[in-house]
């Protein structure tokens, strides 16, 4: 039988209410809100986003100073992100850097 983690009900600082069951803080409305609509970030499920974000990595030309395995150490990069971020690399006419 599955062991469910039990949700407790939270309140984020923009006064949205909401239950979440892991420790992440990140409030799930505000989130959605905030996710961008188009552009190569748009692409990406939120972690890996705020990973990029929080390196300030917000371009493609920025992305492409990076190498392949400089972006997978960032928390929230998982390989499912590579593929997705080399197929906006390329549609740009860019590319990781080489390592």
């Amino acid at each position: 039988m599955k062991t469910r983690s039990k949700k407790t009900l939270r309140t984020c600082s923009n006064g949205h209410t909401y239950y979440k069951s892991s420790d992440c803080p990140s409030c799930p409305i505000c989130e959605a809100e905030r996710a961008p609509r188009t552009g190569f970030l748009s692409r990406l499920v939120a972690p890996a986003r705020r990973a990029l974000e929080n390196e300030h990595i917000t371009t493609l030309e920025t992305l492409s100073d990076y190498t392949e395995r400089e972006i997978l150490k960032l928390h929230g990069i998982g390989p499912s992100s590579i593929p997705i971020l080399k197929r906006a690399l390329e549609e740009a006419g860019l590319y990781f850097k080489d390592s």
